[in-house]
């Protein structure tokens, strides 16, 4: 009976799938019609969609350095990276209590601490760091890597492999930025610059795992609960770097910390995550050639800094790599 049984199931299974996967067809030949597809202004709309949802995390990002140093008027580099990560994981922490959201799954957690050492603590810290003595164009032109490093991560991480054409525009938006960071510099790397080298390396390792986990749980929690996993070591980091760092608080340092707690390190993540799971971390990473440029007009306008030349120039080029890497397949 057992035997006869297992002999008789697999068929059973057979005709049940040939059953459903021919009933379509088979119903669309009774209705004197050919059969249809899903119509693809939905997938067109969703990458649409995710481009949006990218552009803005890029946009609140192109903000972050100008927010920083006003914060640095007033707290040190320190106790600005603690307290921003503490007022913006008790934000997150509100919304997860408030819609009851379950704790990650244990497989989760590996790829949250990533986004922890990556985007919560490492590159807020590295680049807060460089900028005491660099200023945040410069910061900008040089951060202005990140994309290609996160495809490169990505490509390393996830497995995906991105067209020729995609990684052409990719390096030669890169290059761009390269070329305009040693004409700004003199062609000398400072303590700064090693700063943000380092900034760029862990942030696309953040990067790249918010992006696969936001395929697994919705964006915003990605960043709600790695933020949350480091409130402890923020609070207590805060205490001890308050207590040798001097503060004062005024219009601009204050403005600046509540908007590198909530614009950047909340709600830009929420958006960016959203659009990477939506349209990939390669495609979504190549947006980030933009985040420069866009830091460049904040420094002039917010900042009062003085630009060269040559910064329409790699605006022009690098606007260029992004079109080309958007329509690009992978």
């Amino acid at each position: 009976m057992t035997a006869q049984d297992s002999a008789t199931r697999p068929s059973r299974i057979a005709v049940a799938e040939v059953t459903s996967s021919t009933a379509p067809t088979a119903a669309a030949g009774a209705a004197g019609s050919r059969p249809t597809t899903r119509p693809e202004p939905a997938a067109h709309g969703s990458r649409r969609a995710g481009t949006v949802m990218a552009a803005l995390g890029v946009t609140a990002f192109s903000l972050t350095f100008p927010s920083t140093a006003w914060g640095l008027e007033g707290f040190g580099p320190w106790s600005f990276v603690a307290l921003r990560v503490v007022l913006s994981a008790v934000i997150a922490g509100g919304a997860l209590l408030a819609l009851r959201v379950p704790f990650p799954a244990r497989r989760h957690w590996t790829g949250l601490a990533v986004v922890v050492a990556g985007v919560v603590v490492g590159f807020p810290l590295l680049t807060t760091l460089a900028l005491q003595t660099s200023t945040t164009a410069h910061a900008a032109v040089v951060v202005g890597l990140l994309p290609l490093t996160t495809a490169v991560f990505s490509a390393l991480r996830t497995g995906a492999r991105p067209s020729r054409m995609f990684w052409a525009a990719a390096l030669a938006g890169a290059a761009a930025v390269i070329a305009f960071t040693v004409q700004q510099s003199g062609g000398a790397l400072s303590t700064a610059d090693l700063y943000l080298f380092g900034a760029l390396l862990i942030c696309a390792a953040g990067y790249t795992e918010g992006g696969r986990l936001a395929r697994e749980m919705p964006g915003w929690q990605v960043v709600g609960w790695a933020l949350v996993l480091c409130l402890p070591l923020a609070v207590a980091g805060a205490a001890v770097a308050l207590q040798y760092e001097s503060f004062e608080l005024t219009g601009h340092s204050t403005a600046g910390l509540l908007y590198a707690a909530i614009g950047s390190q909340f709600l830009g993540l929420v958006v960016w995550y959203r659009g990477m799971a939506m349209i990939g971390v390669p495609k979504a990473s190549q947006l980030q050639l933009a985040q420069p440029l866009l830091t460049l007009v904040w420094s002039v306008f917010l900042l009062g800094e003085h630009l060269t030349v040559a910064a329409p120039l790699t605006a022009a080029a690098v606007l260029v790599c992004i079109a080309v890497t958007q329509r690009a397949r992978g």
